[in-house]
Parts: structure tokens; C-alpha cells; sequence
């Protein structure tokens, strides 16, 4: 197993435990979310092609599109 897989499995399972425990709640969970979101740069397929110049149906084709609860997002963090 390589070690990002590990480090995601253990970050994984901290927070989980964190937040049965009561040491975390929505809100903290909100902010890692939102941090998590920064981190991809983040952002709508449309937001994406506003931002960049680009048609929607380009950055379908040629950027990285992923779906995060049901909504497609761009991760551009390269």
C-alpha cells in the first residue's frame, strides 16, 4: 500500500473517530470541507469556464471533472 493510501486511510479514520466522539462537530466538519475545496481549487464546470475563458463543453473534455455529491467540479490544483 503506498503511503498516501495510508495517510488518507489514517486522516480518514481520525476525523471519523473525532466526530463520534463529539470533538468534532458540522461545523468543523464544514471547515474542513472548505479547506479541502481550496486546497483542489475547486469550482463549478460553468465557474470554471467563466474564470478561464473557455466553453463548458471544452473544460468537460480537457480538464479534470469529478463528481462531488452529485455536482460535477473541476480539481485544478497543479
Amino acid at each position: 500500500m503506498k503511503q498516501t493510501e495510508i495517510n488518507t486511510n489514517k486522516t480518514c479514520d481520525f476525523i471519523y473517530d473525532k466526530f463520534i466522539s463529539d470533538e468534532l462537530n458540522n461545523d468543523s466538519l464544514v471547515q474542513i470541507i472548505e479547506l479541502c475545496g481550496d486546497m483542489l481549487n475547486l469550482k463549478t464546470i460553468q465557474q470554471y469556464a467563466n474564470d478561464n475563458n473557455m466553453s463548458y463543453n471544452g473544460v468537460k473534455k480537457c480538464r479534470d471533472v469529478r463528481s462531488v455529491f452529485g455536482v460535477k467540479l473541476v480539481v485544478d490544483n497543479e
